[in-house]
């Protein structure tokens, strides 16, 4: 990576309802893969709280800011959270973060 690559990270937790967990983990599996064939998406991984459970957190890399913002307003996203909600226990923390330290491999 270049210094003068911008690169913007975009994160989501959620933490499913106790008997939705894995219908949960399926609606993210579905959209993490589908988001990483987005225009300006670098990478998007899915994980699973290892001292929580039911708490899922997506991180996803896009080659700028407004690239971030650019897909919370597509279809995709909107399908994803039209689908998740039935099955959270709470609201779930979106945040963009810009990059100081990140490191981007491709």
């Amino acid at each position: 990576m270049t210094a003068d690559v911008e690169l913007a990270v975009l994160t989501a937790s959620f933490t499913a309802r106790p008997d939705r967990v894995d219908d949960l983990a399926a609606v993210l599996a579905r959209y993490v893969v589908l988001t990483r064939g987005e225009a300006g998406c670098r990478n998007v991984d899915l994980l699973a709280s290892a001292t929580e459970s039911g708490k899922l957190l997506v991180i996803e890399k896009w080659e700028s800011a407004d690239a971030a913002r650019a897909h919370l307003d597509t279809d995709l996203m909107t399908t994803m959270a039209r689908e998740a909600v039935p099955l959270l226990a709470g609201k779930p923390a979106v945040d963009l973060f810009d990059a100081i330290s990140a490191q981007d491999l491709e």
